[in-house]
């Protein structure tokens, strides 16, 4: 690509046509005084007269290269190296049946619950940068869905393809953890974090939610907790055998007091996310408190091409001086 070292000399091209204006005032004053010119004004132009306006123009052109020359124009490549190590995130999310749960709303539209989780997550994912992510699901059972990457575009394509209740009705939050904890080792990183979106309790799986939070501080992983979905009864769509598709309200059952458990064992916070605009709050904010510096190194390669200016630049002035002084010199 072409760049300038020192472009603000490109400015010094304004003086030009200011230059040309004076100049064209100061030949159009008369400096001999006739009685008429009558007689040669119907004396045909010769090819002098007519190419004697250019004559200018070429000390015009020589200026105007030697200021571009000025600003050394350079062509080549410019390439940027980011070095991190980035941290691995796990985001563990809740599929169970009560993700179902339509007391969410996006653009003024109702939406359930696992929509308004997905939605805020793939903005997460792609505010992060050199980080590695995976994501993990559990319902009635835990396990990945997808392992660390850094290809952020395949994590949004399989987020997309999650479903409720493919990984069961009830809730594994302990093993979800676990699970996550498992992958998170898989990879060496200067900090490790886990986020787990869930709106209920943990009711099954082989590990408890107290010992996967002492795992987790064992292993030096921060675990965020993300409780969702409004407190007391919560809408629901279902397809009723007689009257057809209705909305029936049931209690939710969000266990709070865990997951304030977990996530202060681990280092990590508990947040409450009750609407779109708190989701999307709460995620912001975890994303301000696990961001990583990135190193970057700068590769440059550039040609000086003032060079090919200055050439003209000199052959524009030389024939300038040559004409003004011989077959377009002008008197006075």
């Amino acid at each position: 690509m072409l760049h300038f070292t020192t472009p603000t000399a490109l400015v010094l091209l304004a003086l030009i046509p200011a230059m040309a204006w004076v100049n064209t005032r100061r030949r159009d004053r008369p400096v001999m005084r006739l009685s008429t010119v009558g007689a040669a004004a119907a004396a045909p132009a010769s090819l002098v007269v007519k190419t004697h306006a250019l004559v200018p123009a070429l000390k015009y052109a020589a200026l105007a290269l030697m200021i571009a020359a000025l600003a050394r124009p350079q062509w080549g490549t410019r390439q940027t190296t980011i070095l991190t190590e980035g941290i691995n995130i796990v985001i563990a999310l809740d599929l169970s049946e009560s993700m179902a749960a339509l007391d969410f709303k996006k653009d003024g539209n109702v939406v359930n619950r696992l929509f308004a989780v997905k939605d805020v997550v793939r903005d997460f994912i792609a505010g992060r940068g050199g980080d590695r992510i995976g994501l993990v699901v559990f319902g009635s059972e835990a396990y990945t869905q997808l392992p660390l990457t850094r290809d952020y575009n395949a994590i949004t394509t399989v987020l997309e393809q999650l479903e409720i209740g493919a990984a069961g009705k009830r809730t594994a939050i302990g093993d979800a953890i676990g699970i996550s904890l498992k992958r998170i080792t898989d990879v060496a990183s200067t900090a490790n974090v886990v986020i787990l979106l869930t709106d209920g309790r943990s009711n099954t799986g082989v590990l408890s939610p107290p010992e996967a939070a002492a795992i987790a501080a064992e292993k030096g992983v921060r675990v965020y907790t993300i409780g969702v979905g409004t407190r007391g009864k919560a809408p629901f769509l279902i397809q009723h055998p007689l009257l057809g598709q209705r909305t029936i309200y049931q209690e939710v059952d969000l266990d709070e007091d865990t997951l304030k458990m977990v996530a202060k064992k681990s280092g990590g916070k508990h947040f409450r996310a009750d609407s779109t605009e708190t989701l999307a709050a709460i995620s912001d904010t975890i994303d301000a408190l696990e961001k990583t510096t990135a190193k970057m190194k700068t590769y440059s390669d550039y040609r000086d091409l003032y060079t090919w200016l200055l050439l003209p630049a000199a052959g524009c002035l030389a024939l300038y001086i040559i004409f003004a002084n011989t077959r377009f010199l002008r008197i006075p």
